[in-house]
């Protein structure tokens, strides 16, 4: 009889390599976040350069003997996707690679137990009970990892302050607390080495973005942004997150960058994305039901963060460069995209829709989603923008602001038992120099921008063959956000035989 065996180092390696930050922030980063999972009001963090230890209390649930068994198995978890912003303990399974000995304790009702956990070989990984060491004094679980490097970023309490505050940063920001009381009804306390965190106090330079589902009254999700004069690299861009736990940063998210990305920095907070987190709790799933989520989610948010930018004069990269000649192509584009939403509804989050479009796009419930951007204490827009702006803009719904009525964008879809309408779509084509860049273009809110610096693109120019060369360049674009990678090859056929054959209706 044979027998299976498990590369225990391989695999806790792949693993670690499936974050995109480094290991001790990944680390302490899901140590924290499965303490949120477990219901914590306090978690404290301990930082011993003298003895090698990184130590995490909390005062969540803490776990049964059963729970505890399973804890150590690398392939389980108890938690239950898209309700978590941890995945599976793995900050605790990765300290295995950069620890002597991880010894976790845990209270449960009358229940006290403790391991100890090693990593002893490629392929083993024992553990063992011990008598409890008094690390947890009341309900909850507290985890020490001893590591072998005793000069580790682990051990720094700067380090660790630093990097709860970044990932975390939505629970030490007052303007989140309603937002996020639902899940945390006492809130949550952070402490380093015995000293507390300070929470942020209120910025009046900010100004607050908000997106609404339907009609409710209270948002599902709101942030801010704010300029600089310069900011640091790491700092630019909007960081998106959900139930506190900050998933992306910078501008690739949203799929838009404004002329002073050095100078734009923002914090949204979106509860429901936490359904359409990936497997490790890392990104947004992109197809599927849960993509089609959180890209309606983005649609709203590309138009609430446009708006701002252009009331602050910020306009999203580069000025329009719309040759006459696009406007056919662009027609020819927007009837493709109307015959495929049937079989791809997530088209229809990733473009505009004129008057008189589809009422709801069904994307999983019977919701649609809006965004709204509250203009704050900055200047209103001239009322020549406002003007130009509306006349652009598909049919809208406002709500009140500070200074002016903020354009709010509705992603809508087809209600249960609703009669169905045909999709009207909204398509511009642009132009954009980025020599260099490999991509042949991008899709940013409703445009395709063409990269007309690829040397791909100046070959189909030679040969008056742009028409084809724009149309494979959205459909590549939008084959990485409307079907998964396995079936993109079959979307690329599908639309390009649907483009060749409204081209063929049109007429040269």
């Amino acid at each position: 009889m044979g027998e299976t065996r498990v590369d225990l180092l391989h695999l806790l390696e792949d693993l670690r390599d499936a974050y995109p930050g480094s290991l001790e922030e990944t680390i302490l980063t899901e140590m924290v976040a499965n303490s949120l999972d477990s219901g914590a009001r306090r978690i404290s963090v301990g930082a011993d350069p003298a003895s090698g230890t990184l130590t995490v209390t909390d005062d969540g649930s803490g776990m049964s003997r059963p729970s505890l068994r399973r804890y150590h198995d690398l392939a389980a978890t108890t938690k239950r996707r898209g309700r978590s912003i941890g995945f599976a303990g793995v900050g605790i399974k990765l300290g295995l690679l950069i620890s002597e000995e991880v010894v976790t304790e845990t209270r449960r009702a009358r229940t006290h137990l403790a391991t100890s956990w090693r990593l002893s070989s490629k392929s083993r990984a024992p553990w063992r009970w011990i008598e409890p060491q008094g690390l947890q004094a009341t309900s909850g679980t507290t985890v020490r990892m001893y590591l072998r490097n005793l000069l580790s970023e682990l051990v720094d309490a700067g380090f660790v302050e630093t990097t709860l505050v970044r990932h975390f940063q939505p629970l030490f920001d007052p303007a989140f607390d309603d937002l996020l009381r639902p899940h945390y009804p006492d809130g949550v306390r952070f402490g380093v080495n015995g000293r507390p965190i300070a929470r942020f106090g209120r910025d009046p330079h900010r100004v607050g973005i908000e997106v609404k589902i339907g009609r409710q009254r209270k948002p599902s999700g709101l942030g801010y942004l704010t300029r600089h004069e310069e900011l640091p690299e790491e700092e630019r861009g909007v960081a998106i997150s959900t139930l506190g736990k900050v998933i992306r940063r910078g501008w690739d998210w949203l799929g838009l960058t404004p002329g002073e990305a050095e100078q734009v920095s923002g914090l949204i907070e979106v509860p429901a994305l936490v359904e359409a987190l990936t497997l490790n709790k890392a990104d947004f799933v992109r197809a599927g039901q849960k993509g089609g989520t959180f890209l309606a989610y983005r649609k709203a948010l590309q138009e609430a963060v446009s708006a701002q930018l252009n009331a602050w004069g910020d306009m999203p990269q580069a000025a329009a460069k719309r040759p006459r000649r696009t406007r056919a192509l662009e027609r020819d584009l927007q009837s493709v995209l109307t015959g495929l939403t049937d079989d791809y509804p997530i088209l229809a989050t990733l473009v505009e829709r004129k008057r008189g479009g589809q009422q709801k796009l069904n994307l999983g419930g019977d919701q649609s989603v809006s965004g709204s951007v509250a203009l704050g204490p900055s200047s209103p827009p001239a009322e020549s923008d406002r003007r130009a702006a509306a006349a652009d803009a598909p049919a809208a719904t406002t709500t009140p602001a500070t200074l002016d009525k903020p354009r709010v964008a509705a992603v809508e879809g087809k209600g249960s038992g609703g009669r169905k309408q045909s999709a009207r779509l909204g398509l511009a084509v642009r132009f954009e120099s980025r020599p260099g860049h490999s991509d042949l273009g991008a899709l940013r809110e409703s445009t395709l921008w063409v990269n007309d610096a690829h040397p791909a693109f100046r070959r189909a120019v030679a040969s008056r063959s742009e028409g084809y060369h724009i149309a494979l360049t959205l459909a590549m674009t939008l084959s990485r956000l409307a079907v998964e990678p396995a079936d993109a090859h079959d979307f690329l056929t599908t639309f390009l035989a649907a483009w060749g054959e409204v081209g063929a209706n049109s007429g040269p």
